[in-house]
């Protein structure tokens, strides 16, 4: 199946709702052969046009040009879009459950509108009947919106930030994953030279935030899988944090200890003592096959052992995730993983739904060999959760996830993750230390943006390093009302 647009700009809009139905097809910027199966969307002189074909059968649709936005009507781009969708409702039979929406973040929407003076009746329409959202997705949006407020009022204070700490690093490469990350068996030369320089990054972020009057907000340190790096480079690193900020004024403080295979009771002592208060231990399934076809080394024994170890160094703040769609799980299997994970009690539990991003290996070199099971009806054992007293608390989508799906961050009432929320929600600013690192610079309540981005690569990062000390300079440049030039690496 391939995808023709033709009559517009870009045509993205399109393009998009198109891989809701069919998620990997290619885009084309010839027309389909005759008999070829594809989807072709055309903004004519005289009308909007619309054609699937597959199989050699075929179905077309019409509807006239949209009156001009000034004068209340839609761009072409969205009336051929929603042409389009709706051919291809009836065609397949399906009903995406977020409807034509394709951006990653709903719940922002919720506030955007409520911000800018909506009726909840008017955002009810612009979910349901506009975007063909379907009841439960919209209510579980509004509902993270409702409970989300308070939090955001902390977040989104005047010159308020949060500070993210990279660590590309892993053990071994999970089949699903397209994040840039080294394998520390190839690259473990790098580590020391790479923690060395993140040291200073973060002495430097730290003079930056005070030269602009910066409160600290929230610390979050990732990857990659932070365990990867050894007790000793953690405390250096976490030493660092810990000399340049007063932790006792932050509100949350997360480590990903990740990964059984690189995580022990060394390292989540040092967490603990130098300072985080949130950590996440993340299994992704506790089937050891389905362990092993993602190309994890450790079994599901191993995360028990290690989330025994946690709550043994003092950890009571935990989140764990799961991902549904893994190659190989099943409906069954998932609903298994899930029990098991509430069974262990953490504060947090991470649904995440599998996204088939075009750098990983899963699609690569796998994809015609798996066959995934209904990710919906894994999804829907997310009731569990409900009953253990669990609620939804942060929400986000990606392209070309399993059916369309999203990921939803799951907690007891009182743990919820402040950092998850601020990232997705885009309220304050973050200041990101590490190798492809994104600092986003936020002011005047959102009117004012602007990126710095790090080198991607570490070994780029730590070869030009000074350029990456020069580029943090923009920090407080910009909170000056000098806004400078966008840098990226």
């Amino acid at each position: 199946m391939n995808i023709y647009i033709t009559g517009l700009g870009s045509g993205y809009e399109v393009e998009h709702l198109v891989r809701l139905f069919y998620p990997m097809a290619p885009l084309t910027l010839t027309p389909p052969e005759d008999g070829a199966d594809c989807v072709w969307a055309e903004k004519r002189p005289d009308k909007l046009w619309a054609m699937v074909r597959q199989g050699g059968k075929s179905q077309t649709a019409e509807a006239p040009l949209p009156i001009p936005v000034e004068e209340g009507g839609e761009t072409p781009e969205f009336a051929l879009a929603s042409l389009t969708y709706d051919l291809l409702r009836s065609w397949t039979g399906v009903r995406p459950p977020w409807g034509k929406m394709t951006g990653v973040r709903p719940v922002r929407l919720v506030h955007d509108k409520r911000a800018a003076g909506w009726t909840e009746e008017e955002i009810d329409d612009f979910f349901l009947k506009r975007f063909d959202c379907s009841p439960e997705k919209y209510g579980m949006a509004k509902a993270i919106a409702d409970l989300q407020e308070p939090i955001l009022k902390v977040g989104s204070a005047p010159k308020t930030y949060s500070l993210y700490i990279g660590i590309p690093f892993c053990p071994s490469r999970c089949s699903y994953c397209s994040f840039v990350s080294c394998n520390l068996d190839r690259d473990r030369k790098l580590v020391q030279p790479y923690v060395d320089c993140l040291c200073k990054e973060v002495e430097a972020i730290r003079d930056e935030a005070d030269k602009a009057g910066l409160k600290l907000c929230s610390i979050y340190i990732g990857g990659g899988t932070p365990t990867s790096l050894s007790a000793a480079q953690l405390r250096q690193l976490m030493g660092t944090v810990r000399d340049c900020f007063d932790l006792s004024t932050i509100v949350e403080y997360t480590v990903e200890a990740g990964r059984p295979d690189c995580t022990d009771a060394e390292k989540l002592a040092v967490i603990k003592e130098y300072g985080a208060t949130r950590i996440s231990i993340n299994p992704q399934t506790f089937s050891d096959e389905v362990l092993e076809n993602i190309g994890r080394r450790h079994s599901a024994q191993d995360i028990l052992d290690c989330y025994a170890e946690a709550r043994a160094a003092g950890h009571d703040d935990i989140n764990m995730d799961l991902i549904a769609g893994l190659p190989g799980d099943t409906v069954e299997g998932f609903e298994k993983s899930l029990r098991q994970a509430i069974a262990l009690d953490p504060e947090n539990i991470t649904v995440h739904t599998l996204t088939l991003k075009r750098a990983s290996r899963i699609v690569i070199e796998d994809q015609k060999e798996n066959d995934y099971a209904d990710v919906a009806a894994m999804l829907e054992k997310c009731y569990l959760l409900v009953e253990a007293g669990y609620r939804p608390y942060y929400l986000y989508r990606q392209k070309n996830t399993l059916q369309n799906l999203e990921n939803v961050g799951w907690c007891k009432p009182g743990h919820e993750g402040y950092y998850n929320i601020y990232i997705m929600e885009e309220v304050q600013t973050i200041l990101s230390a590490g190798a492809g690192g994104s600092t986003k610079l936020v002011a005047d309540g959102g009117k004012r943006m602007q990126r710095i981005f790090n080198f991607k690569y570490p070994t780029e990062y730590i070869q030009r390093f000074d350029e990456v000390l020069e580029r943090k300079k923009g920090v407080a440049v910009f909170y000056d009302h000098d806004l400078g030039t966008e840098t990226s690496g």
